[in-house]
Order: structure tokens, then C-alpha cells, then sequence
């Protein structure tokens, strides 16, 4: 059976009860418009004017307990009712019994009751307000104030009040079934909605929902983060850069955007836009997607290619490589061979050398192993470092290091990091040295303030890097030493990018190079 809350148990009782309030002043009114001798006609003067007070005065009284906050149980509502069932009765009683017409009232009561407690509890009030009825007729009949016809009228009145409280109670169960589907399926909009907002919040996807003009009205915490924004930063407008974008994909829909940096700390960012059809207007999704996990996949995808491309370098020139090499040995321990000779073979040493260092390097790229990033504490994890560094031949460099901020942390493979730091130290080191004379690196740790992400800066005194060097300056294979591979700052790039970090290069304005290590997000794990 359905069931009626209790808040709109309340809220239609008060409304019922200014009805009868209503009726009240209404009554008390015609006692005064009518004359004496009007109300002479009834069976009771005095006491029907006494019922008609009492009716108007304990809903005056009722409404004031209302306003005073009182939350009515159904208990009272039942009671209120019969009370008024009662007064009616008595009024109809000392007045001129059915034929004044206030049974009429009854039949609004018992409509009511069947709406407000939609329970057997109605048909009773139905029952009494017959029984009532039909015993103040019978009781005037006995004593010469009414007839047999008024008495029948009554008892037709009797089935007014059963057949209204059925017709009600049928439409308010309808009603109320009707009322718990909305009130199920509003709940379920309400917890399809929050489901919605937490999924959006936690995409690592940055969506973004703006209309034509570029104003925000909607943004995850992931396209605050991409944007260099606090999560509980508003933003009203879309970045200069994204902006741009936008405009240039409202001309050109079939264009792809080039990526922007939300700041000069974090990976580049690609931006998507669709469009969002409403009932008016219409809006504009903007995904935003890390280019950095973009470059990630696209690395895996470049290392299972570069395992099969050397698999067969590794058969094909390591084999005859190392016999050649072998032979350039055995050849420069003869006592016969002249020094021209024994420079053209140490040439020979030396290249081959060189050589088995660029299959070593790509091999190292081949194998892909995966990166099993953990949380470093970098001020700790480079005091050992640097002991394990110095330890190994390098005594006479010397490797600063300055720290920012106390206990930073960055996620990272520490195993990848030892050999993402051995790289960029050994070239820092050695153009310091052959710019300077001396082998100089400076470390910094530091956090970026507005996304807590950590950092690792790399500082050389070298000759720096040109502009035209920069943007070749990851490539494979290129080199400005020429004793170098090609593969140190590629290998590098590579490394920091498996592990969702960032690796970048700037001019220092001191002179020298800057190589900055931005770790991932601490709360990012994917």
C-alpha cells in the first residue's frame, strides 16, 4: 500500500485546516447577518450558537499551534477530525438537522481524511460521520422536529460519505503510487548525477564544458591541474592558449590543435573540442589529454619495434665487430708492427669501441623493461647517490647540491633516475671542464609551488646550447661531441617519459645549460 510522508501529511493538514478556519468566520458571520428570528427557527438557539463558536474557535486555535511549529502525528490528525465530525453533528443537531444543509460539510471532511491518511482510518471517519448523521435526525424525528424524509435524506447522505471516501481513498493511493515512481526515479537522477560528477572528477582526461565565448562552466579537477590551476581555484575563462584553440576549431572543426603547455613545468597539452547539443543553444566539450602518457605509449610501441630492429643488429655486427676488435688487439701486441702502424690500430680500437657503445645503448632501449615507479625521498636518495657517484672514479668533480625545500619527494623508478643522472652528470662535468677547466655540476631540488610536483635541476658551466642545436637536441643519433653516441639524452628523454616524468632544457643566464627532471603529479599512479 502506498504511503503518504509525513512532511506532506503536515503540509496538506495545514492547508485543510485554513479551509476550516474559513468555514469558521463564515459561520460566526451569518450568526450576526441573520435576524433573531432566523435563528429562533432552529431546534436549539443557544447551544448552536455555542457549537457554531466552538467550531470556529478550535481551528482558530489549531492553526495558531501550527504556526508555532508543531509538527501534527497522525494521531492528532485523527483526532482533529473526529472533533470536527462532532461539532458539525452538533450544530446540525441544534440547528434544523439535514435540511440546513451543514451535513454537506461532512462530505469535504470526510474527502480530506481520505486524502491526508489513505488507510482504513479514513472509512471509519466515514462510518461515524454516518452514524452521527443519521442518529441527530432520528433523535430530532423523537422529538417532533423532523420527518421520515428527513430521516431517509440522511441516510442517502450516509452513503454520499462511504462512497466519497472510496472514490478518494482509490485516486490518493494512484496518486501516491505515482508520487513514490517520481520520488524513486528523482533519487535515481540524484545518484546517477553524483556517480557522474565523481567519475568526471576522477578522469585523468581533462574535460572541460564552455560555451561558444570561452566562458567556463564547468572544469575536473584534471583540466585544473593540466592548466596549472588549484582545484578550488575559480576559473571563468579559458586560458590565452586553449582560447585560440578554440577559435581556430570553431573556423576549421576538422582541424587538429597543436599542443600548448598549461605552464613551462608540465608535459604539453592536446586539446579536443566537440560539440554539446542543449534544447537551446549549445555548448562545447574540451577534452585534454597529457601528451606525456601519450609519449609513453608511443615509446613502448618504439622500443617493441627497436627490440626486433636489434635483435638482428646484435647477431649480424656485435659477432663480427668483437672479431675485429679482438684482432686489433692481438695485432697491437706484435713487436714487428711500426707506430704508424700501431696508430692506425689503435684508431681501429677505438672506433669499434665507440661502436659496441651505440649497440650497447640500443640495446638498453630494446629490452623496454617497464618502469616500477615508488615514492623517493630525493634529499636522501641523492646523499647516496652522489657517495656511490664520487666513489666510482669521479673524486676530483665536483657535485653541488642545493636544496630548496626539506622532504621532497618525487615518484619515480630509482633505477631509471641513477641512469637518467649519470648521463646528463657525465656531460655536464665534461663541458664544464672544457669550458672552465674545472669539472663542475650543481643539483637542485626544488617543488613547483602551484602543483606540488617535485623537481630535479642539473646545472652545468658549459658553453651552453644554440638555438638552432635545441630543438634536435633529444633526437637519436645526434651529437655535437665526437666522441659521443647520440644516445645519452635520447635514452634519457625516454626513461622520463616511461615514467610519466618530464625532461627539458634551458640556457642559464650565467652561461651554461639547465636540465630540469619534473616528476609526475604525487597523486597521480597511472
Amino acid at each position: 500500500m502506498a504511503t503518504i510522508p509525513a512532511f506532506t501529511t503536515s503540509k496538506l493538514f495545514r492547508v485543510y485546516n485554513h479551509y476550516r478556519v474559513t468555514v469558521g468566520i463564515i459561520l460566526l458571520a451569518s450568526l450576526y447577518l441573520q435576524s433573531d428570528a432566523s435563528i429562533s427557527q432552529t431546534f436549539a438557539p443557544y447551544y448552536f450558537k455555542i457549537a457554531a463558536f466552538s467550531y470556529a474557535a478550535v481551528h482558530v486555535f489549531t492553526a495558531f499551534l501550527l504556526l508555532a511549529g508543531i509538527q501534527p502525528a497522525v494521531r492528532h490528525i485523527v483526532f482533529s477530525i473526529f472533533l470536527e465530525v462532532g461539532l458539525v453533528t452538533a450544530m446540525m443537531l441544534f440547528g434544523t438537522g439535514i435540511s440546513g444543509g451543514l451535513g454537506n460539510m461532512l462530505v469535504i471532511s470526510v474527502a480530506a481524511s481520505n486524502i491526508m491518511l489513505r488507510s482504513q482510518l479514513g472509512l471509519l471517519i466515514a462510518a461515524i460521520a454516518s452514524l452521527f448523521v443519521m442518529g441527530q435526525e432520528i433523535y430530532l424525528l423523537l422529538n417532533a422536529s423532523s420527518n421520515i424524509d428527513s430521516v431517509f435524506r440522511a441516510g442517502v447522505l450516509g452513503v454520499v460519505y462511504f462512497a466519497t471516501a472510496l472514490l478518494v481513498r482509490n485516486l490518493s493511493h494512484r496518486i501516491s503510487a505515482s508520487e513514490d515512481l517520481a520520488r524513486r526515479r528523482a533519487q535515481n537522477i540524484e545518484e546517477l548525477e553524483r556517480l557522474n560528477h565523481q567519475i568526471i572528477q576522477r578522469m585523468l582526461t581533462g574535460i572541460i564544458v564552455t560555451n561558444e565565448f570561452g566562458q567556463v562552466r564547468m572544469a575536473n579537477q584534471a583540466a585544473m591541474s593540466l592548466l596549472g590551476l588549484e582545484a578550488s581555484e575559480d576559473i571563468d575563462l579559458l586560458p590565452e592558449d586553449l582560447m585560440e584553440r578554440l577559435r581556430d576549431w570553431q573556423l576549421d572543426p576538422g582541424r587538429k590543435s597543436p599542443p600548448f603547455r598549461g605552464s613551462s613545468n608540465r608535459a604539453p597539452i592536446q586539446a579536443n573540442f566537440a560539440m554539446l547539443q542543449k534544447e537551446e543553444g549549445q555548448d562545447i566539450l574540451i577534452f585534454l589529454e597529457d601528451t606525456g602518457k601519450i609519449a609513453q605509449q608511443a615509446q613502448q610501441l618504439k622500443l617493441a619495434s627497436l627490440g626486433r630492429l636489434t635483435a638482428g643488429i646484435a647477431h649480424e655486427i656485435r659477432n663480427p665487430l668483437g672479431a675485429a676488435s679482438h684482432a686489433a688487439q692481438l695485432l697491437l701486441e706484435s713487436e714487428d708492427l711500426n707506430q704508424p702502424d700501431r696508430q692506425m690500430t689503435e684508431i681501429i680500437l677505438r672506433h669499434a669501441k665507440r661502436m659496441n657503445g651505440i649497440i650497447e645503448n640500443v640495446l638498453e632501449l630494446s629490452r623496454g623493461k617497464s618502469s616500477t615507479p615508488e615514492m623517493i625521498d630525493l634529499n636522501e636518495w641523492l646523499k647516496s647517490y652522489i657517495n656511490d657517484y664520487t666513489a666510482g672514479g669521479a673524486i676530483s668533480a665536483d657535485i653541488e647540491i642545493r636544496l630548496e625545500k626539506q622532504g621532497v619527494h618525487g615518484r619515480f623508478d630509482a633505477s631509471h633516475l641513477h641512469q637518467i643522472l649519470n648521463n646528463l652528470i657525465a656531460n655536464g662535468l665534461r663541458y664544464s671542464s672544457a669550458q672552465t677547466g674545472y669539472p663542475w655540476v650543481g643539483i637542485v631540488v626544488g617543488e613547483i609551488d602551484d602543483s606540488h610536483q617535485a623537481f630535479l635541476d642539473i646545472l652545468d658551466n658549459g658553453p651552453g646550447i644554440d638555438n638552432d642545436q635545441m630543438p634536435h637536441l633529444f633526437e637519436p643519433f645526434y651529437t655535437t661531441d665526437k666522441k659521443g653516441t647520440g644516445l645519452g639524452l635520447y635514452l634519457s628523454k625516454e626513461l622520463c617519459e616511461a615514467n610519466q616524468a618530464q625532461l627539458d632544457c634551458f640556457k642559464r643566464d650565467e652561461g651554461g645549460s639547465r636540465f630540469r627532471i619534473t616528476f609526475p603529479h604525487p597523486k597521480r599512479t597511472t
